[in-house]
């Protein structure tokens, strides 16, 4: 089995030492093992959990939903309902967020026209200072 160094998956991941160590510390890798020189060496396994998280976060789950799911993963015949629930709740907070952006962009859109429109002041700013 092919193992790995923390710089090296640092640079094959683009994840930072002090971030792996981090994933480590808090149990979203399982304890990493290490050789007679207590160097952390990194299986291909290490590699497919963190492209996990990595998949996940640009998903914008927590860290505390990434281990959730990565119990589920670790688990997956009894995960799927769980794991349903988990992303019902993540597709109604960013509809929540989507929501809030149209209606702040839908605010945003007039004001920029009315900017143009008017040499004598800035509709954006007096908008933001009331």
């Amino acid at each position: 089995m092919k193992t790995y160094r923390i710089g090296e998956i640092s640079s094959k991941l683009e994840l930072s030492v002090d971030t792996l160590r981090y994933y480590e510390k808090i149990g979203l890798l399982p304890p990493v093992t290490r050789n007679a020189a207590k160097i952390r060496l990194y299986t291909d396994q290490d590699i497919s959990r963190l492209r996990f998280i990595r998949r996940a976060q640009k998903m914008k789950f927590s860290l505390a939903e990434i281990g959730e799911l990565l119990r589920f993963r670790d688990n997956p015949v009894t995960a799927k309902p769980n794991v349903r629930k988990l992303v019902v709740a993540k597709l109604s907070e960013i509809d929540s967020q989507l929501a809030a952006l149209q209606a702040l962009r839908n605010e945003l859109k007039p004001l920029v026209s009315q900017c143009e429109e008017q040499m004598d002041c800035c509709p954006i700013i007096e908008n933001i200072d009331q």
